[in-house]
């Protein structure tokens, strides 16, 4: 598994939903500060949650902010002796 797909999924494991009071779904992962979705359904609440997620990621490594290291994995570590960030080389 790519390190950037077992973060992913390391990362949803740790996600927390709630089913709020118009019958709607949130969900936020607590680790991950901003990491949050909403959806009419638990699934649909799923899917919002791992698009922010995604989203969270390659915006925090394109603008160079350090990640939390989630399951041993960290995508802060230089690969192949570089990474990403927003300087042009």
């Amino acid at each position: 598994m790519f390190p950037l797909t077992a973060y992913l999924e390391a990362a949803l494991e740790l996600a927390l939903y709630d089913k709020l009071e118009d019958g709607t779904f949130a969900g936020e992962i607590p680790k991950l500060h901003g990491v949050v979705g909403f959806g009419k359904t638990l699934r649909e609440c799923e899917q919002m949650l791992r698009s922010t997620l995604e989203d969270w990621i390659l915006v925090g490594l394109q603008l160079g902010h350090r990640l939390p290291k989630l399951a041993g994995i960290d995508l802060n570590q230089h690969a192949h002796g570089r990474m990403a960030s927003n300087q042009k080389t």
